[in-house]
Order: structure tokens, then sequence, then C-alpha cells
């Protein structure tokens, strides 16, 4: 499954860290880069973030809040996501926000490109006649283009040609080519596109994803969203985008983030393992051969009645705060095991490298957002489009927004 993902530069099929299943070879490649993924390092880029979010308000302010107009609120957040993505990695904003549109095409073949890893994943043999194929291609559409956007900006850069870039502004591109010259024996530019690669099209839709169903599901729930809401205007000026460390401050909102991750995952197919040579011993006593593929589903794990409840196929927040009857050791305990089984982000040393930088982005936007809008769905009644193919994609989140004017 994880080789589909792989992408052609120079007519060569070329790997990166998601493709590649050998673990030696992804600590290797993950070496170089790892520690710019901490929360330290994505802080740092942290006004990036800020000067998209202001940008995102004011496109809303103009499009929808002074005309009345309803807005696609979802389609909004994926335009955010992938233009805060820009700056993150190259100091530039794609311009979808601006646009008001995937005006290049780029996210709807990213959807496409990923449905099909969704759909050869299960028959790796496809990939090889299909887009991998060396004689004639059959499709379908790929991720050059994103390939062909990552190579551009990686050009100008080493060139010196590269405009945006501010070097007391960090962002990732700058720190992949830096990690080149620290690592020779193991980045060049291929290795680069890799790694940019992965920004993008983990990095934007995966959030997206998570954005949508967060205001979704809460925006569904009365209950919840005043909560959400009055714990968010209470707390977070309204003046400027939310700090993250603010954000962190507020418990029901950590509890929404959790619960919409734990009901949600923007990933919802089976993550691929290899039992080792010497087998593995389940706990009824039987045992699975060696080289037998098995895995778990983010989505099916976050359901477990056993871990989280009876009412596990429900989307309540509270859950994940200290219950009345449970004292704080209690309550740190169970927090634990739930950590444990939380694979959204992956596991172990194959967890999802960008996780901090989709959560911080989360923490940010979700609170500055309620704090500057008064936001309902035009019809509440209405259900929302899904699809899993790889990524658990939805539409539909359509919204009336209303500048604020007083505490909720």
């Amino acid at each position: 499954m994880y080789k589909n993902s792989s992408t052609i530069i120079d007519g060569k099929i070329t790997y990166h860290m998601f493709s590649e299943t050998n673990n030696t070879e992804h600590a290797r490649l993950k070496r170089p880069v790892v520690r710019h993924y901490s929360v330290p390092s994505v802080l740092a880029m942290e006004p990036h973030m800020d000067k998209t979010i202001v940008e995102l308000c004011d496109h809303l302010e103009r499009r929808f809040v002074d005309n009345g107009k309803s807005c696609e609120f979802g389609d909004w957040l994926a335009y955010f996501a992938w233009d805060l993505l820009g700056f993150v990695t190259f100091s530039r904003k794609f311009g979808y926000m601006d646009e008001g549109r995937d005006f290049d095409g780029t996210l709807a073949i990213g959807d496409q490109a990923i449905d099909y890893l969704g759909i050869c994943g299960q028959m790796p043999w496809m990939d090889f006649v299909l887009d991998k194929n060396p004689i004639y291609p059959l499709g379908p559409p790929n991720l050059s283009n994103v390939t062909r956007i990552g190579f551009e900006n990686l050009t100008a850069r080493l060139k010196g040609e590269d405009r945006n870039f501010n070097p007391e502004k960090p962002d990732f591109l700058q720190y992949f080519v830096n990690s080149k010259g620290t690592h020779p024996d193991i980045v060049d530019e291929g290795t680069i596109i890799g790694y940019l690669l992965l920004n993008l099209i983990a990095g934007a839709d995966t959030t997206a994803i998570t954005l949508r169903a967060l205001f979704y599901y809460c925006l569904k729930n009365p209950r919840i969203w005043k909560r959400l809401e009055s714990d968010i205007v209470t707390n977070i000026p309204s003046d400027k985008p939310a700090s993250y460390s603010a954000a962190r401050a507020l418990p029901y909102l950590e509890a929404v983030c959790r619960e919409t991750l734990r009901y949600h995952p923007s990933i919802a197919m089976t993550m691929e393992r290899i039992v080792p040579a010497g087998g593995l011993a389940l706990p009824d006593g039987s045992v699975v051969p060696g080289g037998s593929l098995v895995g778990m589903n983010p989505y099916i794990v976050g359901r477990n009645k056993s871990i989280y409840g009876a009412d596990a196929d429900e989307y309540r927040p509270e859950r994940w705060l200290q219950q009345e009857d449970e004292d704080d050791e209690a309550y740190k305990l169970r927090m634990r095991q739930w950590n444990a089984a939380d694979i959204v982000f992956g596991g172990g040393s194959r967890i999802c490298l960008g996780r901090n930088l989709s959560l911080i982005e989360i923490y940010k936007v979700v609170p500055s957002l309620i704090s500057k809008f008064e936001i309902q769905l035009v019809d509440p009644n209405e259900e929302w489009w899904t699809s899993s193919r790889w990524f658990h994609r939805t539409k539909g989140v359509i919204c009336h927004l209303r500048r604020r004017t007083q505490k909720a």
C-alpha cells in the first residue's frame, strides 16, 4: 500500500518517508528533519500562521459577512489550510483564498490521487500497470502538480531567486535545504522534493478534514456549540489571532479537538504493518504467521466501546474531561490509556511528523474564528457528504457568518 504513494521524478520512482517500508531507511530519511517538527520549531512559524488567519477572516468578512451571503465554510477551511501550508513551507501563499476557488485544480487532483491510493493500495499490482507504467502511464491524475510546485520553489531558493524568503522567519523549505548541508549522505534534491510532497499532501487536506468535522459536529449540536462558543468568547480576544498558549488553556476546546480526531479521523483506512518472521502471538493464544499484513483502522479504533465507553458512537467532547466521580489519579490513568490507544496520527516510529503542525494550526484557527464570528448552519437538518477512500473526506458545511458583537 505505502509504496503506491511514491512519486516519479525525472522518470525514476522516488520513495519518501511515507512510502518507504524499510524501517532502517525510514529512520535514515527522518533523521535530518525530525527536529524541525517539534513544538518549539513549529511555534517559531506562528507569525506565518497568524498572517494566514488574519487573511482568512478578512476574506470571510468581505465575501460573506458584509453582504449576508451563505458560505461553503468547509471549502474555505481547505483554502486556508493550503495557503497556510504555503506560508510555512515556502514563505508564500498559494492564493486559494485570494481566488476563492481551486483555481489551478491542485486540490481536485490531490483528491483524485488520494482516491487512487485508497483503491490501488488494496491491489498494489495495479499501480505498476497504471501510474508507474514505464512504457505508457495510464493515469489517473497523480501528484505531479504538487511535485512541480515543490520543484519550482526549491529551484528558485537554491538559485537565490526566491523573493518571498526572509532568513529571519524560517520556513520548512529552508530547513530542508539546510539539511542537505548537514546530512549530505542522506539528503539530495530528490529527497527534499519528497519532504515537500509530504508536507503539502499530508498537511493541508488532513487538517482541513478535521476542521470541517469539528465545526460540523459542534454546530449540529446546540448544547456543544453553546459551551464551546462561551468558553472561547469569554477567554479569547477577537482583535487578533488566538495564540497557541491561550488556546491550550481552554479545557473544553481541547476536549472538542480530541473528540473530533477520535470520532472523525482524517484517515479512515487500515494502516498496514508486516508481522515479523517469528509471528505474532495474540492474547487468545492464536498466532499470526510471519509476513502477514495486519493493521488497525483509526476510525474503528476510535469507536471501540471497551476503550471509550458504551456511547463511543456518539460525538460527546465531555468524555475527555475529568468526570465528577473521578479523582485525579483515575483521570490521569484513563487519559494515559486513551493516549496509548490513539492512532489518529499513526504510532511508534511511524507517527506523523506533521502532527504538531496540524494540531497547532487547529488550536489557533478554531478560537480565532469563533471569537470573531457568529456561525450558524444554513440548514441544521441537512446532512453532509462523506467519502472514505483513504482520507475521510467531507463536503457540505454551509454556514451563515455574522460579526460577533457581544459575549456568547
